[in-house]
């Protein structure tokens, strides 16, 4: 035994060549769709792809899904279902030339080719375009792998010829049995390392839905360990820093924006909070959740609460001016300001109607009465005749129609009866009940 090999945890997962053996993910991938673990709503019996391989079929496809779910895994055992040769590329590093060159092989070969394209979604237009016709004609069949929305990122050509089938995130019952068999199988620890629950429970935990990850923390766990059982302390070593699903620009951002603001709009301070410290725990700025704030107080809160626009302003100027980490505490307090406020959004839906008025009455003239008349021409025009100065009247109030003649008696603001704006409504409704009454308007 050479001094190298003396010192290896798993001497037997070593080549004949004496080169480190892969990595434990991919030693333990699944040979057959029934050893896969996970996606039962593409893979149990009478479902999607389960489907088309008792047809015998294997159309160009997409697979969505988070990493680690099984994408590649999947895409290779369809290809040997049905039979195919398999040949895959990553949109990372393949570009034009790479992709002709498996379609000039696919056409010399007899029988059917699968082209695997991992992050399919990193192809740029023009590579898209390159492909749409060796799919079209099926000198190809195309099987996408992606964690990015395809109805964004896959030209709508080449998506309109896939079928697209959505992988979930796995779960941790899902992810401690891969870890379990990972721990027996002669293809992963052959059962050298002991592992209990608690540790094979910490591991799925940490793993966050990504099979992948699961099995790296393992064999990272093993190592520490070395001959001993691998504890739930080796596991936290291995895990580290927990690395969250996200990217700034991309989809998940979006949901997690998206269901940050629908907790707010929800009145669920709980959720608001959670949703936030996602985005903040993955990086996001800091500000992006500030700028929201401000933009909820008016839209969502509105005058139903008039101190809630000052409130998302100033922590806004407050997470400027402080930073991370402390300029989180003034966001916190706006958040659940917010979210417990009462809310209307009678405002913003006034600007919208005022908007589609715009639209379709077009350019009206300001009427006579509201216009300055700063020179003797305009004086004798008409311009501000009949003007009543409203701080003259005796409740500042005059009834008088100020819209465009076309407009008639359009009401744009109805507000609601929440809140401080109770109170605004019963005063409104007053003020249009006497203009009815006393200009007639």
């Amino acid at each position: 035994m050479s001094p190298d090999e003396s010192l290896d945890l798993f001497p037997s997962e070593r080549s004949a060549r004496g080169a480190p053996a892969a990595p434990l993910a991919e030693r333990m991938r699944p040979r057959r769709l029934d050893e896969m673990i996970g996606q039962p709503q593409l893979l149990a019996p009478g479902a999607g792809l389960r489907a088309l391989m008792r047809a015998g079929a294997l159309p160009s496809l997409i697979l969505w899904g988070p990493p680690g779910s099984g994408k590649t895994t999947i895409a290779r055992l369809l290809a040997e279902e049905v039979g195919a040769h398999f040949e895959a590329l990553s949109a990372v590093t393949a570009g034009v030339k790479e992709i002709r060159a498996v379609v000039d092989r696919a056409a010399r070969q007899r029988g059917h080719t699968v082209l695997f394209l991992d992050e399919i979604h990193r192809l740029n237009r023009a590579q898209q375009d390159t492909l749409l016709p060796h799919v079209e004609r099926g000198t190809v069949t195309l099987i996408g792998a992606t964690t990015e929305n395809p109805s964004f990122e896959v030209i709508a050509p080449l998506l309109s010829r896939c079928r697209v089938y959505v992988l979930e995130r796995l779960g941790e019952e899902d992810l401690a049995a891969i870890v379990q068999r990972a721990a027996a199988d002669p293809r992963g620890l052959g059962g050298r390392a002991a592992i209990g629950d608690a540790a094979i429970a910490a591991i799925a935990h940490a793993a966050d839905g990504d099979a992948r990850r699961a099995l790296g923390i393992l064999e990272t766990a093993a190592a520490i360990a070395g001959d001993g059982e691998i504890a739930p302390e080796a596991v936290r070593e291995a895990v580290g820093r927990r690395t969250l699903v996200h990217d700034r620009d991309r989809e998940e951002h979006y949901n997690l924006a998206s269901a940050f603001i629908k907790s707010l709009r929800a009145s669920d301070p709980d959720a608001a909070l959670y949703y936030a410290a996602r985005l903040l725990a993955a990086g996001d700025d800091l500000l992006f959740l500030a700028r929201r704030l401000v933009i909820f107080a008016s839209e969502d809160v509105g005058n139903a609460d008039p101190a809630a626009l000052g409130i998302a302003t100033a922590a806004y100027l407050a997470a400027e001016r402080v930073g991370l980490p402390e300029g989180r505490i003034p966001i916190a307090q706006a958040i659940t300001y917010l979210a417990c406020a009462p809310k209307s959004n009678a405002a913003y839906r006034a600007l919208g109607r005022a908007l589609e008025a715009v639209e379709q009455h077009g350019s009206q003239p300001v009427p006579l009465h509201l216009r300055n008349a700063p020179t003797r021409l305009m004086e004798h025009l008409g311009y501000g005749r009949d003007y009543t100065y409203p701080h003259d009247a005796s409740d500042a109030f005059v009834a008088r129609n100020n819209l465009p003649e076309a407009l008639g008696k359009a009401i744009f603001y109805e507000p609601t009866r929440t809140g401080a704006e109770a109170a605004v409504a019963e005063r409104l409704a007053a003020w249009r009940q006497r203009k009815e009454k006393e200009s007639g308007c």
